[in-house]
């Protein structure tokens, strides 16, 4: 390229007799302008930028002015300063929130590493044993080589093949142990990761599975998004980062502090000073970390948002999946896939903005780690040379090949201490993005600790209204930091009775359902629970099962073990065909509960289901049962479920929906002859004959408990569907009638009189 342009320089100098050298000069000033102008100026001017937001009285005076050219005649200019102020302070707590290495991170790593290294006696505290002292191998073999090859070359300006062949076998025979250490490196920094990630794990999944933590995480409590991605990817990438940021430092400070030891001793051995060329560097060095910190990105922060919207692309596939029917069905498909496109772009803009800003930021960092290093390594050489007084003119070619075996040597050692000083450089990039998996790692684990302990928060209503928390005052809930407090008594026997004294029905929203709730049902008191949509029937199940907390009151119930609930969409689990109906125990527990298959096949039996050990090909059978049994079987094998475990109590919600009614009848008259009392949610009334109580909600709050008269409910029921059907047919009678009055042309007096009629 070069050559190009001169040859076109030359024949434009001799077509218009202008001199060559003005030409270039002229040349390279517009190509030094136009870089300027494109690239370093907009850098600059988004730098100044980028600082001035640290001002807020700037900004705002900023924003001031230009408010008093761009408001209405009506507006406030003070009111605008002042909510660009106050969104100023918004962005500011954003950005304190970002992940950077301040004090939190330090606190958060630590916490993180007594997870990792639980001892000094653990197998990881082993490893990064061993990891360190390989790290020490490959430097004091660095060294040697470096002196190896100084030698070699040496001996090749004097011409000595003997003593060069000598040097070159055991620069080969050095080179074995050394490639070895090298691989057993990276052996090491492998195995070190897994290790750590398979502690943090175990930690991680104790803790996901503790205290129903999976379920409480993604339902009450709303500050983890993508707990599968955390759980998966960031615990993946915060272990690789850390035992890769190990040995990325420890190995350059090694290198450094050896090479710098050496490099001192031959510097004096060629008769000069070895403290300039040292201090020289470290000043080059300094500058260079002063220069590239103030111009550096914000790597964390940029790592932590790319890993959020990587983790909300991944919820995105995920609900496609768990909704791909219901999708299918409303034909849907346009609408998710420009939520996959919209999330997608989101995540392609990122990495591009991350992209763009490493451009600059390497291209800076190269100009300065790779040639004005080299600069200064060649000035770092030559000092002892020039300036030593070590007299070798008695040397058989007046001291060339020392002075070349010195020059070699120290290049060699030169080379590996400004590759050393990089790393540690350009680890500070790595730092802040360890930063950033540190800051969503140790944030997951906070949160399950939190939510174990069962304290929940919703960010998304934190800035509910004023309003809202008086009204959950005034229903006596404690509120703290803007949310309600679970501060109910929950208390666990096996009296076989389940109690609620002023317990309100609050949904994970913090929406009060039921202000208040108090009713005693004892062993063999069958409920009923009815009641519009979203009237509470399914959050009370929830309460009783210790899924949803109890924010007031008091609730006394059997443990968990004596309550049993099926959805009215039973999980079909992984595994074989008897695991369906055991679930959740396993095989052994099976076993040591003196339950074999026989027991099982009886237990089809009563939910009609014995055929099915034949059509799927014996127990030990195993398939995606979701969708190999059908709605009204699944919901069967979860009744089966019911008589296999034989609780106490049976919480069903709507779990027969599917089945026909004289099955139904069946399984629930089987339930109640194996004494297991039953709280079932229901539309239908051919299962009012086996419950002994009614509980109904009437959707605004409040409740009614009383005795169920089977016979009393089927006739008002009998009476309701027959006053709903002479009453529908009204509207039809009265529109005719208007068209007969308008044929007819009579006076609509007698419409009137109807219309009042049907209305009293």
């Amino acid at each position: 390229m070069p050559g190009v342009i001169s040859k076109h320089l030359t024949q434009f100098s001799t077509l218009t007799g202008i001199p060559e050298t003005i030409l270039s000069r002229v040349t390279c000033a517009v190509f030094v302008s136009l870089y300027y102008g494109k690239v370093i100026h907009p850098r600059l001017v988004s730098l100044m930028a980028r600082n001035s937001t640290l001002n807020p009285k700037k900004v705002a005076r900023k924003d001031l002015n230009d408010n008093k050219h761009n408001v209405s005649p009506d507006q406030d200019s003070t009111e605008a300063a002042i909510r660009n102020i106050e969104k100023l302070g918004l962005q500011k707590e954003k950005q304190k929130k970002n992940p950077t290495v301040n004090k939190a991170f330090l606190v958060q790593l630590q916490k993180l590493l007594k997870i990792m290294v639980p001892s000094v006696w653990s197998r990881e505290s082993g490893i990064l044993t061993s990891h360190t002292l390989t790290l020490i191998a490959r430097t004091f073999l660095s060294i040697y080589v470096a002196m190896l090859e100084g030698r070699m070359v040496k001996y090749i300006v004097r011409r000595d093949v003997r003593n060069f062949s000598f040097m070159l076998l055991r620069w080969l025979l050095v080179a074995l142990p050394a490639t070895f250490i090298n691989s057993m490196i990276r052996f090491l920094e492998s195995h070190l990761a897994m290790r750590f990630r398979t502690r943090l794990v175990r930690y991680a999944y104790k803790l996901y599975f503790e205290h129903q933590t999976y379920y409480r995480v993604s339902n009450l409590d709303g500050r983890l998004e993508n707990a599968d991605h955390c759980l998966t990817d960031d615990i993946t990438a915060f272990t690789s980062s850390v035992a890769h940021l190990y040995s990325h430092l420890t190995k350059p400070i090694l290198d450094l502090v050896l090479i710098t030891v050496s490099l001192y001793n031959i510097g004096k051995g060629m008769g000069g000073s070895g403290v300039p060329g040292p201090l020289l560097a470290a000043i080059v060095i300094f500058l260079t970390g002063q220069i590239l910190k103030a111009v550096s990105p914000k790597f964390g922060k940029l790592v932590a948002d790319e890993a959020n919207l990587k983790g909300y692309l991944r919820y995105i596939h995920s609900r496609i999946i768990a909704n791909a029917e219901e999708i299918a069905f409303y034909n849907g498909h346009k609408v998710e896939l420009n939520h996959l496109n919209r999330a997608y772009k989101a995540v392609c803009d990122q990495m591009i903005s991350i992209f763009s800003q490493r451009l600059w930021y390497i291209m800076l960092e190269q100009f300065l780690m790779k040639y004005v290093w080299s600069g200064t390594g060649m000035v770092m050489v030559s000092i002892p040379i020039i300036l030593g007084n070590k007299d070798q003119e008695n040397s058989k070619d007046g001291g060339v090949s020392s002075r070349t075996q010195y020059f070699t040597t120290a290049k060699n050692m030169l080379a590996s201490g400004a590759d050393a000083v990089e790393r540690l450089m350009t680890s500070y990039k790595e730092i802040v993005e360890l930063a950033g998996y540190t800051s969503r790692v140790g944030n997951m684990l906070d949160v399950f600790e939190e939510v174990g302990q069962g304290h929940y928060e919703k960010p998304s209503i934190k800035g509910n209204s004023k309003s809202g928390q008086r009204q959950w005052e005034t229903l006596r809930l404690t509120v703290r930091n803007g949310l309600p407090v679970a501060t109910g008594e929950l208390s666990e026997y096996s009296d076989g009775v389940i109690s609620l004294d002023d317990v309100p029905i609050v949904t994970p929203n913090f929406d009060v359902v039921v202000p208040s709730l108090s009713l005693k049902v004892v062993k063999g008191m069958h409920l009923l629970i009815t009641g519009p949509n979203g009237c509470g029937k399914s959050s009370l199940l929830r309460i009783l099962s210790g899924l949803w907390p109890v924010y007031r009151g008091k609730l006394h119930k059997p443990p968990t073990e004596d309550m049993f609930y099926i959805p009215q969409r039973p999980y079909m689990s992984i595994g074989s065909l008897r695991d369906q109906i055991i679930y959740p125990d396993t095989l052994e527990e099976m076993k040591s509960k003196q339950i074999t298959d026989e027991h099982l096949d009886e237990i089809l039996q009563q939910v009609h289901l014995a055929h099915i050990v034949r059509r799927e090909g014996g127990w030990d059978a195993t398939a995606d049962w979701k969708d190999v049994l059908s709605g009204g079987e699944k919901q069967r094998m979860g009744m089966a479920r019911l008589f296999y475990h034989k609780p106490q109590f049976a919480l069903l919600d709507e779990c027969t929906s599917a089945v026909s009614i004289d099955v139904e009848s069946q399984i629930y008259q089987a339930a109640k002859d194996a004494d297991i009392t039953l709280l079932t949610i229901t539309h239908r009334p051919s299962l009012w004959k086996f419950h002994t109580h009614l509980l109904q909600f009437d959707g605004e709050g409040k409740w009614t408990l009383e005795p169920l008269n089977t016979e009393t409910r089927l006739t008002l029921k009998e009476e309701k569907q027959r006053l709903e059907a002479q009453l529908s047919g009204i509207p039809r009678i009265q529109d005719r009638l208007k068209e007969l009055c308008v044929l007819l042309g009579e006076d609509s007096s007698t419409q009137q009189e109807v219309d009042s009629n049907s209305s009293d």
